[in-house]
């Protein structure tokens, strides 16, 4: 059955990659554009659609202002990728927000930074892809209705691409997403020849007429018509979202590093930038009506167009109205905008698994995090943002509108606190900086920052008053319950370590004669690795020797180190591990040994934590089961698991536990035996 799932395994992922060509799945910057651009490219295809939606509510007058609203995102826009410019060349280690945060401003808010992303990553996915099952509905009329299957469809997908490895998937998603750009780009240039030239044909829905809402039949009139204007410009401010991507996928890139982030920022700015106002300006011109309940606030002749009226997005509406009379054209534009939706997710593909690596390594999620896969992709952090995904696609029956209510929130948290760190930063820097020219160019930096901090400070309260009610209580609530878990995942690792490190007696006895070949598993050198030493040399063994096995070079020497310093009678064997897996270099030289003693007994001695809370048991002994279940079915070879109790245990035992074990009362704390029934010897009769 192992072998059955290794195939399909290999058949879908591909065969291993060792560690050492960790270089050459590096991205060069035509293809990081594609890879962690998409998902603000991709927000060309809903973020205009969210402006024109939101200002319909007033009425149709209201629309005219779309273009300013979008000016306004665009200020917004300009000054976040000038500001993370400045980042990825401050931090270029790929923390990105998280790491300005958490060394500028504390541990507590780099915290809040990296739950308010993780959040927004997990949206990124279930709003583009929803979004693309809603344009792959426009296109081909049999998928109306079954746009949930279709997204949880293209998910699935896109981890399985992900699973691959980041480079092949980065090849593969190239080619759409300059198509896309050549496509909107297209149509941008198209549309604006035929306005000048008098023969651009008005849209589909510029005959129909916008019933607005109750309370708005003024139009954009008094404080409500304010409060539409600014909610328009929150829900635009989507465009925005994926920008932080790049600054936490600096390693990604070849070097130099910094610079080619920098640059791809600067080409993600402008081409966003065009992409959004064209959008706009062509909506304006073709006058396209697009709102969110089309069937009650799209009037034909004054009576409601009912539900068999097919609303298209914008980007379609004005690929319809710009080709007329060429219709391949509209199926063109409709496909490769599903196609930059669909892959504007691997954008937090990319992202996620990164982020949620470096809070594994730094304790704040579970460790698994942060292994890499076969492929050297973080499969697991993968994984993991496909299955929340799945659950929001689900939950909002895969409808953009209501999604689009939670996602710009966690963005705007992580803008505000990532531009405060860095003016700290700044400030820092400059206190102990003497050359006139860096001074310079630090004070400019943290002039930048500083507008960026006012501007995105500015739109987080607006999307907060504006988005509250509607959806964004949500998000900041799952953004609470993550912040809440990972503290909680950090100090259990904390109490864990502590309760684990060595104490000053790390003596061990000697070894005894024996018959059999003992082998000590060790992965660091703590408590539980010194009791299984001990308990391998009080059985005596005719030979002993720890193995470990080499996933991280930098580790292996520690532990080497370490083992040295404190003359440990006991030969340390590292076995190396090109794939990182623990589990086969450990059974193969297990067997090994077998085969050149067929008569000797092995005994495997893993070290093992018992504890007293099922989620406990998700943070450790993974590796130690997987290896266990394997030498089960190895003849001739016994495996000892050593336990080591921790504190937690003592909620199923009820007793204290002292040194990894449950505490035994002194002999004079025992309670006497009972007193044997008096019997009355037989005698002979």
């Amino acid at each position: 059955m192992s072998d059955v799932a290794d195939a399909a395994k290999r058949l879908l992922l591909g065969r291993p990659v060792q560690t050492e060509q960790l270089q050459h799945t590096l991205l060069p910057k035509r293809i990081a554009l594609p890879v962690f651009a998409s998902d603000a490219l991709s927000s060309v295809a809903y973020a205009p659609d969210e402006i024109l939606l939101t200002l319909a509510i007033a009425g149709l007058a209201a629309t005219t202002f779309s273009p300013l609203v979008g000016l306004a995102v665009v200020v917004v826009l300009v000054v976040v990728v000038l500001s993370y410019r400045q980042n990825v060349h401050a931090y270029p280690s790929g923390g990105g927000d998280y790491e300005v945060a958490t060394v500028n401003l504390g541990p507590r808010a780099g915290v809040g930074v990296a739950s308010a992303l993780l959040v927004d990553y997990v949206l990124t996915v279930a709003v583009s892809i929803s979004s693309g099952a809603q344009y792959a509905a426009s296109a081909i009329p049999a998928l109306r209705g079954h746009e949930v299957a279709v997204a949880v469809s293209l998910v699935t997908l896109l981890t399985v691409l992900n699973l691959r490895g980041v480079r092949e998937s980065g090849r593969l998603f190239a080619i759409p997403t300059y198509l896309f750009m050549g496509a909107v780009g297209l149509t941008a240039a198209v549309g604006a020849l035929r306005h000048l030239t008098g023969t651009l044909p008005p849209a589909e829905s510029a005959a129909l007429q916008v019933l607005p809402e109750s309370g708005f039949d003024q139009g954009l009139v008094g404080i409500a018509g304010g409060f539409l204007v600014l909610r328009a410009f929150a829900s635009g401010c989507a465009a925005l979202t994926g920008v932080e991507a790049i600054s936490n996928g600096v390693p990604a890139f070849r070097k130099p590093k910094s610079r080619n982030a920098a640059t791809t920022l600067a080409l993600l700015g402008g081409l966003s930038i065009t992409f959004i106002m064209s959008i706009l300006l062509l909506a304006q011109a073709t006058g396209v009506h697009y709102v969110e309940f089309p069937a009650e606030q799209l009037l034909r002749d004054g009576v409601p167009v009912g539900e068999e009226y097919v609303q298209d997005p914008v980007l379609g509406q004005l690929a319809q109205a710009v080709f007329s009379g060429f219709p391949p054209a509209f199926f063109v534009v409709s496909a490769v905008t599903g196609l930059i939706l669909v892959l504007a997710a691997n954008t937090a593909f990319n992202g996620f698994p990164v982020l949620g690596s470096i809070l594994a390594r730094d304790g704040y999620l579970p460790r698994q995090l942060h292994t890499r896969g076969d492929r050297l992709a973080f499969s697991n952090g993968i994984i993991f943002l496909a299955v929340g995904a799945i659950v929001l696609i689900y939950a909002f029956d895969a409808q953009v509108t209501r999604l689009i209510q939670l996602y710009i929130v966690g963005v705007f948290v992580s803008f505000t606190l990532s531009q405060l760190g860095m003016v700290k930063h700044w400030n820092r820097a400059l206190r102990t900086e003497p050359d006139p020219q860096r001074r310079s160019r630090m004070m400019r930096s943290r002039a930048i920052n500083a507008v960026g901090l006012a501007l995105t400070g500015t739109v987080l309260v607006v999307v907060l008053v504006t988005k509250f009610t509607r959806g964004a209580w949500i998000a900041i609530l799952a953004m609470a319950f993550v912040f809440v878990v990972m503290q909680g995942i950090r100090r259990h690792y904390e109490a864990v370590s502590k309760e684990l490190a060595l104490g000053e007696d790390v003596g061990a006895a000697r070894a005894l004669p024996s018959r059999v070949h003992a082998i000590v598993l060790v992965s660091r050198l703590h408590k539980p690795t010194m009791r299984a030493l001990a308990y391998a040399r009080a059985t005596r063994p005719s030979t002993l020797e720890a193995l470990t096995v080499s996933v991280d070079a930098v580790d292996s020497v520690q532990l080497r180190e370490q083992w040295e310093e404190l003359d440990i009678p006991v030969p340390l064997k590292v076995l190396d591990s090109p794939y990182r897996d623990l589990t086969r270099p450990v059974v193969g030289y297990v067997k090994s040994v077998r085969r050149q003693s067929p008569r000797d007994l092995v005994v495997v001695y893993v070290p093992e934590y018992v504890v007293g809370r099922w989620w406990e048991q998700l943070l450790h002994n993974q590796s130690a089961l997987r290896i266990k279940n394997r030498l089960l079915f190895t003849p001739g070879v016994i495996i000892a698991s050593v336990p080591w109790q921790l504190r937690s245990s003592e909620v199923v035992t009820g007793k204290p536990v002292v040194d990894g074990a449950t505490a035994v009362p002194p002999p004079q704390e025992r309670a006497a035996p009972a007193a044997p029934h008096d019997r009355t010897p037989e005698g002979p009769r």
